[in-house]
């Protein structure tokens, strides 16, 4: 099933004011745009440094630019299309504290 992205523009705000973040996080974005996803090992056939969070959440933690950036979205199988919502992104550092918080499971940051 097509992937799609729910709050893009949150990404497009972070690169606006992450300059160094735009050109990664638009392949990223790219590669969405041509992949089929029906079940969550697809999600890491795509992107094989990515991390499907536990806690039963559907969360996904993506790691962007070289592993400079951390996205986590939360991901839903519908019967047409895979619907992956921005949850939260930032630098990996921004990342280490939300998880020294246990975090990553539950923030909504848009």
């Amino acid at each position: 099933m097509k992937v799609h992205l729910i709050k893009i523009q949150s990404l497009l705000h972070f690169t606006q004011t992450n300059s160094q973040s735009k050109t990664s996080i638009n392949n990223w974005i790219n590669v969405l745009k041509y992949v089929n996803w029906e079940k969550p090992s697809d999600i890491i056939n795509t992107f094989n440094t990515a991390d499907i969070l536990g806690n039963n959440t559907n969360r996904v933690v993506f790691n962007i630019g070289g592993n400079k950036y951390r996205l986590i979205c939360k991901y839903a199988f519908g019967n047409k299309k895979t619907h992956l919502f921005v949850k939260w992104i930032g630098t990996h550092l921004d990342y280490t504290v939300l998880c020294n918080k246990n975090k990553q499971y539950s923030i909504y940051q848009f």
